[in-house]
C-alpha cells in the first residue's frame, strides 16, 4: 500500500474514534493527518486508540432517517414488521422477499463489518509492537479486538453465507486483496479461536463505560455455540451442551440479572449495566442515536424531531399473538399505539399501528430531539433463553432451565411453567425468544439456526422454506442468506453470488 492510502485509511479510522477514553483525550492528540501505520503504533496510548477505532463501525448500520435504515434489515426479513415509508425501497424489497444484490442495506453491513475487521486486524498484529506498553494492557486490548473481529465475522457468517475470511492487516501487495470465499464452517472456527482468546485476556466481568467485558465474552461464546449446534453446521448435541455450560457460567457469576421494568430500556442511567451486557454506544450531543426518528409514526406530530418517517413498526398481527395477560404487548411496553400532540400534551394522538416502544427515548422525543440511548447486543433475558434452549436440548427440562425461562415470563406477568416435555419445552422457549427478543436484530437470525418460522395466526412454527408471512409473501430457499453486494461482486471477481440472486 502506498503513503497516501495508509495515511487515508488511518485517517479514516482515527477520525471514527470514540469511547469512554472520551472527546477530549481525541481532541488532544496530533493531527491525524501526518500518521501512517509505520509511525502511528509508537506510543502506548496509541494501543487504546487504534482498538477504540475497531469499535466504531458498529453504529454504523443504525443510521435512520426518510431512506429506511440497514439495522431494519434483518426485520423486514422476519415478516413481523411493518413501514410508511414509501421512498425507503430497500425496506420494502426486503419485506416483500423481493431482494436484489443492489439493496444499500446489505452494503452497509458489508463494507462497515469488514472495516471493523480490518481495524481488528490491524490492532492485532501491531499493538504487541508498540514500545513500553504494559504487557497486561496489550493481553486486554488484544481481547477487545479479538471480540469485535469475532462479532463482526458471527453477523457476516449468518446474513450472506459463504464470506471472505482475512485474518491479516491488507495492502495493495497483499494475496488476499481480493480474497476467495471461505466456506462458514472456517469462518465459525476462527470466530470460537477469537472468543476463547479474549476469554483468558483478563478483562472484567463487567465494564460499565461499554467496553468489552468477560460477561460479554462468554455470552456471545454461548450463543455462537448454540447457532453452531443448528443449521447451517448441524453440529447437534456436541455444541448445545457446549452452549448451555457457557451460558451457565454468566448465570452462575451472579454479575447481571433482569431489570426490574421494561421501564429501564429506554433509561439512560441504565446503559452497559444490570440487564445490559453488551450495547452499541451513543452519547447525547456528542454523538447522538438515530434511529428515534424511524421508530415513531409518519408525520402525526407527536415528537420534537423534525422527521417523524413510520419507518418501521410492528405488524399487528405479531402484536396480537401474544397472550392477552402478556405486559410486554401492553401500551407502552413493548409497542404504544397512541402518543401525545407536539403542541399540545394534553392531547392524544391515535398512531394507527404498533410502533416500536422498547427503543423510544423519552426525553428526546418529547423535549431534545437528541438521544442518549444505546443500541442493545446482548442482554441478560438473551442469556437465559440461551440456556434454557441449550439446556433443554441436553437434558430436557430442569429447575436451573424453568427458573431460567420463568425469570422472563415472572416479568412479563405470565404463570411459571412446569410439567412440559422436552418437545414442548422447546417450542415455548422459542416463543419466549420472538416474544422478548423482537425488534433487536436476533429473530431472523433465529428463524436461520432453526429453520423455523413463527406462525402468528397459530402460534405454532412453519419450517422456513415455505412459510407465509402473514400479509402474502413466503419464503423460499433464497431468503436463508442476503445477497452479496454488487459492488463487491464487480470489485472482486473471486467472490460467487448467493443461489437465486
Amino acid at each position: 500500500m502506498n503513503k497516501l492510502s495508509k495515511r487515508i485509511g488511518l485517517l479514516t479510522a482515527l477520525l471514527s474514534i470514540f469511547w469512554a477514553t472520551g472527546c477530549n483525550d481525541f481532541l488532544d492528540e496530533s493531527d491525524p493527518s501526518n500518521f501512517t501505520v509505520e509511525n502511528y503504533f509508537t506510543q502506548p496510548a496509541h494501543g487504546r486508540s487504534s482498538v477504540n477505532a475497531i469499535y466504531a463501525p458498529l453504529r454504523d448500520p443504525l443510521g435512520s432517517g426518510f431512506g429506511g435504515g440497514p439495522w431494519m434489515m434483518t426485520e423486514f426479513a422476519t415478516g413481523l414488521a411493518a413501514t410508511d415509508l414509501g421512498q425507503a425501497v430497500n425496506s420494502y424489497f426486503i419485506k416483500d422477499l423481493r431482494n436484489t444484490s443492489d439493496n444499500g442495506y446489505g452494503q452497509t453491513y458489508w463494507t462497515s463489518y469488514y472495516r471493523g475487521i480490518a481495524n481488528a486486524n490491524l490492532s492485532i498484529a501491531k499493538v504487541p509492537t508498540i514500545p513500553a506498553i504494559d504487557p497486561v494492557e496489550v493481553k486486554k486490548l488484544l481481547g477487545e479486538a479479538y471480540f469485535l473481529r469475532a462479532w463482526y465475522y458471527y453477523n457476516l457468517v449468518r446474513m450472506f453465507g459463504n464470506i471472505p475470511l482475512v485474518t491479516e492487516p491488507i495492502n495493495l501487495q497483499s494475496e488476499q486483496l481480493r480474497p476467495s470465499q471461505a466456506n462458514p464452517e472456517e469462518v465459525y472456527n476462527l470466530i470460537v479461536a477469537d472468543l476463547k482468546l479474549a476469554e483468558e485476556s483478563g478483562l472484567p466481568w463487567v465494564d460499565a463505560t461499554g467496553k468489552v467485558s468477560l460477561g460479554a465474552i462468554k455470552s456471545l461464546l454461548s450463543q455462537v455455540y448454540l447457532t453452531m449446534a443448528g443449521f447451517p453446521l448441524q453440529k447437534g448435541a456436541a455444541y448445545y451442551d457446549l452452549a448451555a455450560k457457557k451460558s451457565a457460567e454468566v448465570i452462575d457469576s451472579k454479575q447481571f440479572k433482569l431489570f426490574a421494568s421494561y421501564n429501564d430500556f429506554h433509561d439512560p442511567s441504565k446503559k452497559n449495566i444490570e440487564e445490559n451486557i453488551f450495547m452499541i454506544q451513543f452519547r447525547t450531543q456528542l454523538l447522538p442515536s438515530s434511529w428515534q426518528v424511524s421508530i415513531i409514526p409518519y408525520n402525526k406530530n407527536i415528537s420534537q424531531y423534525s422527521d417523524e418517517t413510520g419507518g418501521i413498526y410492528s405488524t399487528g398481527d405479531f402484536v396480537k399473538s401474544y397472550d392477552p395477560a402478556d405486559l410486554r404487548a401492553k401500551e407502552k411496553q413493548f409497542f404504544f399505539t397512541k402518543f401525545t400532540n407536539e403542541a399540545n400534551r394534553n392531547l392524544e394522538v391515535d398512531l394507527g399501528g404498533y410502533f416500536i416502544y422498547k427503543h423510544f427515548d423519552i426525553t428526546a422525543q418529547t423535549s431534545s430531539a437528541n438521544s442518549d440511548l444505546n443500541w442493545p447486543v446482548i442482554r441478560y433475558a438473551d442469556l437465559l433463553l440461551t440456556y434454557a434452549e441449550a439446556a433443554n436440548e441436553v437434558a430436557g427440562p430442569s429447575v436451573k432451565v424453568l427458573e431460567s425461562v420463568n425469570a422472563i415470563r415472572t416479568r412479563a406477568q405470565l404463570p411459571a411453567l412446569a410439567g412440559l416435555s422436552k418437545d414442548a419445552l422447546r417450542e415455548v422457549i422459542w416463543r419466549e425468544r420472538w416474544y422478548e427478543l423482537c425488534f433487536e436484530n436476533v429473530t431472523w437470525f433465529d428463524m436461520v439456526r432453526l429453520r423455523k418460522a413463527f406462525n402468528v395466526s397459530t402460534k405454532k412454527f412453519d419450517n422456513y422454506v415455505g412459510h407465509k408471512f402473514s400479509y402474502g409473501p413466503t419464503l423460499t430457499e433464497r431468503e436463508l442468506y442476503f445477497p452479496l453486494p454488487t459492488s463487491e461482486m464487480r470489485n472482486n471477481t473471486n467472490l460467487k453470488q448467493n443461489a437465486g440472486y
